[in-house]
């Protein structure tokens, strides 16, 4: 199977899963909806097809044709490539199988034990539309076979890879996180779209902002009012734990916070903050905030501002929209894909 072939058949996957009936899904749609709930709760019907949305975007031709003109349509010698899958949010691991794959060589793929519905019936989908692809793809728990590695997970996860895959060449990611800049100019609009950056996928992801960085003496007032929409976050019942327990430890230990009734708001040095919890930091000048946005740079996955007013941010509302080139820590897999030899 030659590159127009692979190309073809992700292209293909993006129509199918564009034009799935998402207002009112089909009986076999809800089943897969389903399955996904009930193998991991937090992936509810909003946001498996949220992601089904964005890996669609992901495979527009256009786009996704430039994308691949950028690499070798052949690897030199195709490689048994390991994927160790994260499942925090539905179809994280996808954008690396897609790499795999593309690239020419074979995906040995270790689902997350939370995600396995859900990607399995992508590639199945796949793998219908190119049945070559069969051979391609290996579903398996232990990674022995593979002459490289991506893997993605914790800081804690990250120490156990290096062991077992740093005699190979390998990529490993490990804990990042998502920050928002206000400057006190932005509309209601604006912090209104905040909330997709904010609450999509019940902040479970690396792309989602923990963190907010607003100048001193900053009214945060505009902003819990024009998050309100996002009160539906409640009808999920961890969400509302999670909710619940993160007040009654504020209150009980008398941090200072604001309420929304549904986000706790805290001034906190942290980057990564809990469900239902928003960290914020102060600055008192621009210097002053190109300074700590630098020093936490590398723990830094997406930064978030109005216009995408601040080198290497992206707009309000877009930080769970990620484009074909965006990958996970600045690391090119394409890239690294086309060196293996």
């Amino acid at each position: 199977m030659q590159h127009p072939d692979r190309l073809a058949a992700f292209v293909a996957l993006g129509h199918r899963l564009a034009t799935l009936p998402t207002q009112e899904p089909d009986d076999a749609l809800y089943s897969l909806l389903s399955q996904c709930r009930n193998q991991n709760p937090w992936f509810d019907q909003p946001n498996v097809l949220a992601a089904l949305r964005g890996v669609a975007e992901l495979l527009r031709e256009e786009p996704l044709r430039r994308w691949a003109a950028r690499y070798p349509p052949e690897p030199t010698t195709p490689r048994l490539v390991g994927v160790v899958m994260a499942g925090n949010i539905p179809l994280v691991g996808f954008h690396d199988a897609l790499c795999v794959l593309l690239s020419g060589h074979v995906l040995l793929a270790k689902l997350s034990k939370d995600d396995t519905v859900l990607m399995r019936w992508v590639l199945d989908e796949l793998v219908q539309l190119e049945p070559r692809f069969a051979d391609r793809i290996q579903l398996v728990e232990r990674l022995n076979a593979a002459d490289a590695f991506i893997a993605t997970g914790s800081d804690n996860t990250a120490r156990y890879f290096d062991y077992y895959f740093g005699k190979k060449p390998h990529i490993i990611r490990r804990n990042r996180t998502s920050l928002a800049v206000l400057t006190g100019r932005e509309t209601d609009h604006d912090l209104g779209l905040l909330g997709e950056d904010i609450f999509r996928y019940y902040g479970l992801g690396c792309r989602n902002v923990s963190k907010l960085y607003a100048p001193q003496g900053y009214d945060f007032t505009p902003l819990l009012d024009a998050l309100q929409p996002w009160h539906r976050v409640l009808e999920h019942n961890r969400y509302q734990n999670n909710y619940d327990y993160n007040k009654s430890i504020l209150l009980v230990n008398r941090v200072p916070h604001l309420d929304s009734g549904f986000l706790l708001l805290m001034e906190s040095a942290q980057l990564v903050s809990p469900i239902s919890v928003l960290h914020h930091a102060a600055y008192a000048s621009e210097v002053d905030l190109l300074d700590q946005l630098t020093d936490v740079a590398a723990q830094t996955q997406c930064l978030v501002s109005g216009g995408a007013q601040y080198p290497g941010s992206v707009a309000f509302g877009q930080a769970q929209h990620p484009g074909i080139s965006d990958y996970a820590d600045g690391v090119d897999t394409m890239n690294f894909l086309a060196q293996l030899i």
